[in-house]
């Protein structure tokens, strides 16, 4: 007969956290299907939680995010012993994610919607679901990061999970002050090896699951291209050098990011990065590594999450893509524009950095750090 796997230290430190957790100990879980959130589920079930079940409709047919997870989250359910809820989100998600993001892309712009998602998506309508259809006040998710709750007066501040390798804080920057009052994040502290442990301790049925290592929507049509095609039709133009130097041709700038150096289709003296994406030309802009570098950019749709904005210089930790290491950089209020103000961010800001950086790309996140606690982000803007 095979034993259970015991506890880990990483786990047994969860349950504590959880037990000793302030005010009503009742949940309302946000499911997957994958294995993040199942054990987020598991966990507040053995720490004595009250929890329901909680899976988001977000797209029809095929895609790990949708039939399988739905499958799975209700699995894992029926496992626990808990209710489970699925909220049709369809609509939502195509209005606030596929919309946006499909503009972006036409508009020249390489869009972050997991941010955008977790806002206007997830978090927030969660939660409203939770308080107004069940009288719950608190959601909790699988994601690798931590909040430190204010008392009183304070602000709850955004931390980085304790696993760098997963942290997932860069995602999460967005929040607002309501919603991170009201999130539970019990894998915050551990690592992906202990949440794999702990699922095998507690036998649930996504342990092994392996995770998706792409984009939700790419998962669901099969790739990013085929999404993009789905929806913008082909748009012949020309990828130049700096100067107007024609080297090729392109079927739409949207198949193109900034730093992008494979799949060019194009032949130099020397390799070449993508460092513009000119959508009113139609046109990539491509120039070899030593020039497609910059010392500076502005950041717009900024939310200050865990501090009030600042009124002068600050010197920052800025993380601009989800894998990239942060760098330091000055950071300076700037006049919002008319953008910022209809996103309801009216703050913006220009990063001075350190040191020269590459593949700054209009669109993704610029999240600014303090160690380990998030100060805010905002979109790198193309302007």
């Amino acid at each position: 007969m095979t034993t259970a796997p015991s506890i880990t230290s990483a786990g047994q430190a969860a349950l504590e956290r959880l037990r000793t957790w302030p005010g009503e100990h009742s949940v309302a879980v946000g499911l997957s299907g994958g294995v993040d959130s199942s054990l987020t589920a598991a966990l507040l079930v053995e720490a004595g939680w009250q929890v329901e079940g909680l899976t988001l409709w977000l797209m029809s047919g095929k895609g790990a995010c949708c039939a399988e997870g739905l499958v799975d989250a209700a699995g894992i359910c029926e496992q626990l012993g808990i209710p489970h809820h699925v909220v049709d989100a369809r609509d939502t998600f195509q209005k606030e994610i596929v919309q946006r993001l499909v503009e972006g892309y036409r508009d020249g712009i390489t869009p972050l919607p997991c941010s955008q998602c977790n806002r206007s998506v997830k978090f927030g309508p969660m939660l409203s679901w939770a308080q107004q259809e069940r009288g719950i006040e608190r959601i909790a998710t699988g994601h690798y990061a931590r909040i430190r709750h204010g008392r009183g007066v304070g602000r709850h501040q955004l931390l980085r999970g304790l696993d760098h390798q997963k942290d997932q804080s860069y995602f999460l920057y967005d929040l607002p002050q309501e919603a991170l009052g009201s999130v539970v994040f019990p894998l915050g502290e551990l690592t992906k090896p202990d949440t794999r442990r702990e699922a095998a301790r507690h036998g649930l049925r996504t342990a092994d699951k392996p995770e998706s290592q792409d984009l939700c929507l790419a998962d669901h049509h099969g790739s990013m291209r085929a999404f993009l095609d789905a929806y913008l039709p082909p748009r012949i133009g020309q990828i130049v050098l700096e100067d107007g130097t024609v080297l090729g041709e392109h079927d739409g700038i949207e198949h193109f990011t900034i730093g992008q150096r494979r799949g060019l289709g194009v032949s130099w003296s020397e390799p070449l990065h993508v460092v513009r994406l000119d959508a009113a030309m139609n046109r990539v802009v491509v120039a070899p590594r030593a020039e497609a570098g910059c010392h500076s950019c502005e950041v717009g749709a900024v939310n200050w999450i865990s501090i009030e904005p600042p009124l002068e210089s600050i010197t920052v930790e800025v993380q601009v893509r989800y894998r990239s290491a942060p760098v330091m950089a000055q950071l300076s209020p700037a006049e919002p524009n008319e953008n910022d103000r209809q996103r309801s961010r009216p703050h913006r800001c220009r990063l001075e950095f350190h040191e020269q950086q590459f593949s700054i790309t209009p669109g993704q996140a610029a999240v600014f750090y303090d160690g380990e606690t998030v100060f805010g982000g905002g979109l790198i803007s193309a302007e």
